[in-house]
């Protein structure tokens, strides 16, 4: 059994992804033509989350080495997992990362809302906290309380009515200056004794099942993003053109 720091940003939701995306239509040669997308809106929300998760992944690796970082951690008896699991001298935390890119955020309390819509993120973020600092607790016999947080990726606004109750709300961009600001909570030897639980997976999963390659899984998500990103381009082309097209002919009939 491997241990969980050889996970990746996102593993969990890219091998649901890939799940899912077997289930998609193919495109049609004329959709292929014309850049339709190849994510189906039930293959689309997996594909943002794991964009969100490898985003923040990649602004976790940047922390020192007094830190350490899992990803896409197997919870409970069933496939829920933990975005990432931070543990370092400034304490436990669990991180529950929302994609809402471009989206008006608005938090009060244990509401957080999303374009108007009502989310269960913070009671979820909190519920997540709890968990592992029961879970954490019984691996390595240090108490500890996580803190749940929860991180909104490129956010149009991010409004805080009313401080958030039962974790905290950040941006991408506010993560790790928050936790580089952060003193010092727990002594070398108790952050040792979490990092070695925390490291194995019975710890956190009653039947941890095998993971699958990280790289391989990495690999089939590049390929996908590719083609993505090749779709959308055609996509601003075929808009470029006709907005062209549109002013040629326009210009054209003024002169006339």
């Amino acid at each position: 059994m491997h241990e969980l720091s050889d996970r990746v940003p996102g593993q969990a939701v890219i091998t649901k992804l890939l799940d899912v995306r077997e289930q998609d239509a193919e495109r049609s040669l004329l959709g292929r033509f014309f850049g339709a997308n190849p994510l189906s809106a039930d293959s689309l929300p997996w594909y943002r989350g794991a964009l969100g998760e490898m985003a923040v992944g990649r602004l976790l690796a940047a922390l020192g080495p007094e830190w350490t970082v899992l990803h896409a951690v197997p919870v409970g008896t069933g496939n829920s997992d933990i975005d990432h699991v931070l543990i370092g001298p400034a304490g436990v935390f669990t991180l529950n990362t929302k994609n809402h890119s471009d989206q008006p955020v608005w938090v009060a309390g244990r509401t957080l809302m999303v374009a108007g819509q009502r989310t269960r993120h913070i009671p979820n973020a909190a519920h997540e906290a709890a968990r592992a600092g029961k879970l954490l607790a019984a691996a390595s016999g240090v108490p500890v309380n996580p803190t749940g947080v929860v991180v909104v990726i490129a956010p149009r606004s991010l409004t805080i009515k009313k401080k958030p109750d039962g974790a905290k709300v950040l941006t991408d961009r506010q993560l790790l200056r928050w936790l580089r600001g952060l003193p010092p909570a727990l002594p070398a030897d108790q952050v040792f004794r979490l990092v070695s639980a925390a490291r194995a997976p019975r710890t956190w999963h009653r039947n941890p099942v095998p993971q699958g390659d990280p790289v391989e899984l990495q690999h089939r998500f590049n390929s996908l993003r590719d083609v993505v990103e090749r779709a959308r381009r055609r996509r601003l082309l075929w808009v470029l053109a006709a907005f062209v097209g549109f002013f040629t002919v326009t210009v054209g009939n003024v002169f006339l």
